[in-house]
């Protein structure tokens, strides 16, 4: 449902400070697009307004887009419109707030829908986020399907929520995990992951993009190969979704998490995307409100899809936001901000390479936005922190993969990552400042 405040031009301004909210596509079919396939980043800057700041005297340069992308104003003014106008608990009230809100929880729904190409809208569970989505196939999936003895196959260089949740399961039901092996340059051992198929294995479970190294996996081959040995298979796509286009029916995906908060929308929301005839024979995740259809002290009969899965009061002014997040980026384009990224990415692996004693981990031949490194032997904690004085924000330490970094043979990397506000001029920037942070030491 469209809501009121829809026609009513954000507190931010129009052509001089970022869009008005009901001319969300045509604006920036006209304001943030320099030439064909070429964002507009100058003009695109104007709508986060966290960018506009200064850290330590020097301009904000944002490069720690793959812990978190900053909001635009589009999504900021949703989330106060929301609180202010139609703030109200959904689906159970008679009245018109509840309406209102019931409504454009469930448009939010059809809205990720589309973007992943779901089959429909019941296949979205809103989560929490990627870590939630992936907890919830363990705990579910596991619980309904896996036996002692059963084996979980994951990958080398996963997040730790993607490790964990399994072992959890380990320790409980007894099941096995293996692990594919990686090569030097950070690409899945192919043959090796064929190998650890047997009569056990009863789901994969593999990142799509790598949030250290930037290796784009080959996911929809992977789950072609899980798929002849009957296996189901679980992406974490925490670092694909907002920088690629996902097809998660091209892909054959059986689940597929991800978060808002990657996706220029709130923290504290996500979605999980399953198959239905999956999701169908699953029991509940949590139990409580929402996701019952009868209780008794006797007996609980448990709603339909989506509903069995989303128990309590769900996010639904995050969701609702997260709807405005991809509004955004479904108007600039997803194969035109991965193509604004992938120069950006070649340009700054070209720059930083220059540097003296540079290490760049991880070099697979197909990447995504992310380029983790290190120099010499500054620890890069120290040069991260160097790095804030000269206001680039860049992430550092293990990034929550050590079972990655011990592979590699290093406690931890300086990553940098990039999203569709990001310019060359910073690449230069981040070249010139870890360079002159290197001739300190």
């Amino acid at each position: 449902m469209r809501d009121k405040n829809d026609a009513v031009p954000s507190r931010s301004g129009g052509v001089g400070g970022g869009l008005h909210l009901e001319s969300l596509e045509q604006g920036l079919s006209t304001l943030h697009y320099e030439e064909a396939d070429t964002l507009n980043t100058e003009q695109i800057k104007k709508d986060f307004p966290v960018l506009r700041q200064k850290v330590n005297g020097h301009d904000l340069v944002w490069l720690d887009n793959g812990a978190t992308t900053q909001k635009p104003n589009q999504v900021i003014d949703k989330i106060s419109d929301y609180y202010r106008n139609y703030n109200s608990n959904i689906h159970r009230g008679a009245h018109t707030l509840a309406a209102r809100a019931t409504d454009a929880y469930e448009e939010a729904r059809e809205k990720v829908q589309r973007f992943i190409n779901a089959a429909t809208s019941e296949e979205i569970i809103f989560v929490r986020g990627t870590t939630e989505g992936i907890n919830l196939v363990a705990q579910t999936y596991g619980r309904q399907f896996l036996t002692p003895g059963d084996e979980v196959i994951v990958s080398t260089m996963e997040h730790h929520s993607n490790i964990v949740p399994w072992q959890l399961l380990e320790a409980r039901k007894g099941i096995k995990l293996r692990v594919i092996p990686i090569t030097d340059h950070g690409e899945i051992c192919m043959d090796e992951y064929v190998k650890l198929f047997n009569e056990r294995t009863r789901l994969v479970s593999v990142m799509h993009v790598s949030n250290v190294l930037g290796t784009v996996n080959p996911i929809k081959e992977m789950i072609r190969i899980a798929h002849e040995h009957n296996v189901p298979f679980a992406v974490d796509g925490a670092q694909s979704v907002p920088h690629i286009k996902v097809d998660v029916q091209d892909l054959d995906a059986d689940f597929y998490a991800f978060s808002a908060h990657k996706v220029y929308g709130p923290t504290g929301s996500g979605v999980l995307y399953g198959k239905e005839r999956w999701l169908d024979r699953m029991p509940p995740y949590q139990g409580g409100g929402e996701m019952i259809q009868t209780v008794s002290f006797e007996r609980t009969t448990f709603n339909e899809l989506p509903y069995k899965f989303e128990a309590g009061t769900p996010d639904y002014i995050g969701t609702t936001a997260f709807a405005r997040a991809l509004d955004y980026v479904s108007a600039l384009g997803i194969d035109n901000i991965a193509a604004h990224e992938k120069a950006l990415t070649d340009y700054a692996l070209q720059r930083l390479r220059e540097i003296p004693e540079m290490r760049i981990i991880g070099e697979a031949e197909e990447r995504g936005a992310v380029i983790s490194f290190n120099v010499g032997d500054i620890h890069p904690s120290d040069l991260g922190t160097l790095l804030d004085r000269l206001g680039i924000a860049v992430r550092t330490g293990h990034h929550c993969a050590q079972p990655l970094m011990q592979r590699m043979g290093i406690p931890g990397t300086v990553r940098a990552s990039f999203a569709l506000y990001n310019t060359m001029e910073e690449v230069d920037a981040l070249v010139a400042a870890v360079d002159r942070v290197r001739k300190m030491f």
